[in-house]
């Protein structure tokens, strides 16, 4: 059991210290602060913008399930069933903010540049290949110019040209 546990840890251990696990915590990170200045964003300026062309705020907009809406001063439902879309609206709008810019600023660049090195890489092992190639059709024309070298008549083996 003892030998299980210390196995056990040394995975555990090994999992924790390998990069991606970290790249991974800095990435969750980075991604809640991110997601507090879209947020910001989104509740500061978008929202209001919205607001100018109707008459609330987006987490304001709602619609009545149930007649009659009524809210206390804490903004609680006190009758009916209030269906809160501008809320919904207000979230998507969040996360299409939030998917455009990791897409156009994380996502398309790294493509671009995998894209690129890929490229480097594949020409790379091509001038590799020919350069294997080229040294195979060598060493061939070496052994048929010792073997047509062996067959000329009038020479045997050991004797040397003249």
């Amino acid at each position: 059991m003892s030998n299980e546990k210390e196995s056990v840890l040394e995975g555990f251990k090994a999992f924790l210290t390998r990069g991606n696990v970290i790249d991974l915590a800095v990435a969750v990170v980075i991604g809640a602060a991110f997601t507090n200045v879209v947020n910001s964003l989104v509740k500061g300026v978008i929202n209001p913008v919205v607001g100018a062309f109707g008459t609330k705020d987006l987490d304001h907009y709602s619609s009545c399930l149930k007649s009659p809406c009524e809210t206390n001063a804490a903004g609680d439902a006190v009758s009916g069933i209030p269906i809160m879309w501008g809320t919904v609206l207000s979230s998507t709008l969040s996360f299409l903010i939030t998917a455009a810019v990791v897409y156009f600023l994380m996502v398309l660049p790294m493509a671009k540049y995998l894209a690129r090195r890929a490229r480097l890489l594949a020409a790379k092992e091509k001038v590799e290949e020919v350069l294997e190639v080229s040294e195979l059709e060598v060493l061939k024309e070496i052994r048929d110019a010792l073997v047509a070298q062996q067959r000329v008549p009038g020479r045997g083996q050991g004797q040397s040209a003249p």
